[in-house]
């Protein structure tokens, strides 16, 4: 039995065989033409056509299935297929240095990833994964050799790949494909996005491990936690079963939970609202009984173009999940990335980083581009009028970054009055907690701030100096580390003394093990991912308050991380055995 331990990019446990995808090393022709120029031309340009028709069908495919913004991912795709400057490179090498066309597109292909990888930014890596996805493609029509349909599946199959394009994630038989694991690839990479609006466990980042791999072994893929188990023992194999029979049951039932509110069993009322990326999730947030969304990501609209989103792209948006939502709530976070993300076209603007982590991102990028911001603003100022809209800044570290923030807000807002565009006067204004600066200062920005929401996974990943992405340092990465629980208990003293509400919407508030320490340290409000609603509803709904106020004030007195999620573990066995598992 081999365990591999990866990144958990989409939940859920399954069992079944393997498939075992092969890494495609195509043999390549020799390099050097010596007639028939015209010819090949005419054999790339013709494997060029198809590529590009396929892309436009997966585009069309996704758009149908998934939303625009997803299908956004392969017009990337195409816009890079077409890229003239490309398509140049490779004809001269086939004219003036007479390489064949597999040779021209393999060199031009993988020196630009190459190149792309060597830059020493994470993202910019894994967006070199999908230039490795357009060379297969176009080696794959130049050489007729194609990797085993996955559409053609007959009988359920776990996938093992060292990686699967974009193009193959999204056209996934999801009645066969029970999940899927790789050696590469990271939170952000396309496949793992597309991986979570299938709702297909993965796991990804596990390293070599296919080479002693035939395929048809039994696989038990855990996207809950991140592992992959080869031909487990009996032992672990029942095991594995048993939690998968008991999590559909219970998943089943839970589906009851989803029209019901949430409250405590002495009549706490805690509000459960969603996470979403894109503006189609906010249908799972509705279906599932959200209170709202707590966390409306707006990255999405920089994904897979060239050019700066308009004002009218971003009010569109904004206006379609607020219309959505009714009067519930929704919480738009502002522009949250590096400045290696942003459009192609306004990157010059800004000085390269050499640390994105460290570097010019979230509020602190919006700050140095304030035309960019301002952008942003006008279109959530406009499309608060169908809703109940509230604007968070992100990773705010300093007063005065919030107070900078604050007053272009107050900019747009007179220059929306002096043009008589109908806006939201009144709009709530918060900002995440996620740097341990904003922590300290608490107090401070609660005299200023409408709300905070604590933003888990980038505060443990900055308190604890570990990258969750990170494979070698990932266990580091601990929820239940004794210097987290305080940070939470400082921000919810500030916020109660300045009377602020206070949500966390970080994965913690995902996992039901701490759902009775977050409300036993004052919690009210929790945002999730859609899908872990109804187990958190679970949970409220079978414990008292005095009771959470029991465990958190016993977790706070242990000193190490794993006898904290220990201690929460069997607590939570105890108010809710059906969702250990």
């Amino acid at each position: 039995m081999q365990v591999r331990t990866g990144i958990a990019v989409s939940p859920g446990v399954v069992v079944g065989p393997a498939l075992v995808l092969g890494s495609e090393n195509f043999r390549i022709p020799g390099k050097f033409l010596r007639d028939a120029v015209e010819v090949e031309l005419a054999r790339f340009r013709t494997a060029l056509d198809h590529v590009c028709s396929d892309i436009e069908e997966h585009e069309i495919l996704v758009g149908e299935q998934l939303g625009s913004q997803y299908a956004a991912i392969f017009s990337a795709h195409l816009q890079m297929a077409r890229d003239p400057r490309l398509i140049s490179d490779v004809e001269q090498k086939i004219q003036e240095d007479n390489y064949s066309p597999e040779y021209a597109v393999s060199k031009t292909l993988r020196g630009l990833a190459q190149q792309m990888q060597n830059l020493g930014d994470r993202y910019l890596a894994e967006r070199a994964l999908d230039i490795f996805d357009l060379e297969k493609r176009l080696l794959g029509e130049l050489l007729g050799e194609r990797r085993e349909e996955l559409s053609n599946l007959t009988e359920p199959v776990i996938i093992l790949a060292h990686d699967l394009t974009p193009g193959e994630t999204a056209t996934l038989n999801t009645d066969f494909v029970l999940g899927f694991a790789t050696e590469v690839g990271g939170h952000t990479s396309h496949t793992a996005i597309l991986a979570g609006a299938l709702e297909i466990p993965a796991v990804v980042g596990l390293g070599r491990c296919l080479a002693g791999i035939s395929g048809g072994e039994t696989v038990i893929l855990d996207g809950d936690h991140g592992q992959v188990v080869i031909e487990p023992d009996d032992s672990t194999t029942n095991r594995y079963r048993d939690s998968q029979a008991r999590n559909l049951k219970v998943s089943e039932r839970l589906e009851s939970l989803e029209s019901v509110e949430s409250q405590t069993q002495d009549g706490i009322r805690i509000r459960t609202m969603g996470n979403i990326e894109f503006p189609e999730e906010v249908r799972q947030c509705v279906r599932r009984g959200a209170d709202g969304v707590g966390l409306y990501r707006t990255e999405f609209l920089y994904l897979g173009r060239k050019n700066e989103p308009t004002e009218e792209d971003h009010y569109q948006a904004y206006r379609q999940v607020l219309e959505a939502c009714g009067d519930r709530p929704v919480v738009i976070r502002t522009l949250d990335i590096g400045a290696d993300k942003v459009p192609d076209r306004i990157r010059h603007r800004f000085a390269e980083s050499q640390n994105p982590m460290l570097g010019l991102r979230s509020i602190r990028l919006s700050l140095q581009g304030t035309p960019l911001f301002k952008v942003q603003l006008r279109a959530i100022l406009r499309a608060a009028v169908y809703g109940r809209a509230e604007i968070m800044f992100p990773l705010v570290s300093s007063l005065l970054e919030f107070r900078q923030a604050k007053m272009i807000l107050m900019d747009v807002m007179e220059d929306l009055e002096d043009e008589g565009i109908e806006f939201c006067r009144d709009i709530p204004v918060g900002m995440m907690v996620e740097v341990p600066s904003a922590v300290i200062l608490a107090e401070e920005f609660a005299r200023e701030v409408d709300f905070f929401s604590i933003g888990t996974n980038d505060l443990i990943q900055y308190t604890l100096a570990c990258d969750r992405s990170d494979p070698s340092v990932a266990n580091l990465y601990r929820s239940g580390d004794p210097s987290i629980l305080r940070m939470i208990q400082m921000v919810m003293t500030a916020a109660k003394k300045h009377d602020k509400p206070v949500t966390v919407c970080g994965q913690m508030s995902s996992d039901p093990r701490f759902v009775p320490l977050l409300l036993g340290l004052g919690l009210r409000k929790l945002s999730v991912t859609p899908h872990s609603i109804p187990r958190l509803k679970e949970v409220v709904t079978h414990i008292s308050l005095p009771e959470a106020e029991r465990i958190a004030a016993h977790a706070c007195t242990l000193d190490l991380a794993r006898d904290v999620e220990h201690f929460l573990l069997g607590e939570l066995g105890r108010i809710c055995p059906d969702l250990v598992f």
